[in-house]
């Protein structure tokens, strides 16, 4: 999905009122956003925290230093690990480690709905799409989160509801 659009969908589950225009510069297209006052933001995480910010929902950004550095932590992995790769093995290795880091956690910074859980939602929703059930099973608590995340109010829009099964209908022979 390019970033403008997940900019449109992070804005409309936002409230805002959409009067945003985007444009995107390099090979690599990266958001644009020119601002009223004439000044220009310029990446996705930027703007999306600029959003966040516009729409009064800080609390979005993490609420404790710990908390609000965990949020950049996990926008900078969003742009620097999930964007960009397109192989299944990378993406495996993606899923895998964020499978284990969500063992013991709701959201990525633990029991706190956060940016950093939409736009990773969003970054990931395309691959999670494509995901056989066996696949969807290896990933357990990545599936957990997300199934979580697209139920959250606003935030799938018209996005491709992933389905998970709940309980097995197979078992597996010892």
């Amino acid at each position: 999905m390019a970033a403008a659009a997940e900019l449109k969908l992070l804005e409309k589950s936002l409230g805002l009122s959409q009067r945003n225009k985007y444009g995107a510069q390099g090979e690599r297209q990266i958001p644009v956003l020119q601002t009223n006052n004439g000044v220009s933001l310029t990446g996705l995480t930027t703007i999306a925290a600029h959003l966040v910010r516009q729409a009064n929902k800080e609390s979005l950004l993490g609420s404790t230093a710990e908390e609000k550095a965990v949020v950049q932590q996990w926008l900078e992995y969003r742009v620097t690990q999930v964007d960009g790769h397109s192989s299944k093995d990378d993406i495996r290795i993606l899923l895998k480690e964020l499978n284990s880091y969500l063992e013991d956690k709701v959201y990525l910074t633990g029991y706190n709905f956060t940016l950093a859980d939409i736009l990773l939602y969003y970054g990931l929703h395309h691959f999670i799409v494509e995901l056989t059930v066996q696949e969807k099973e290896k990933y357990l608590n990545v599936s957990r989160w997300f199934g979580h995340i697209q139920h959250h109010p606003g935030i799938k829009q018209h996005l491709t509801s992933v389905v998970f099964i709940k309980n097995r209908l197979y078992t597996s022979s010892h």
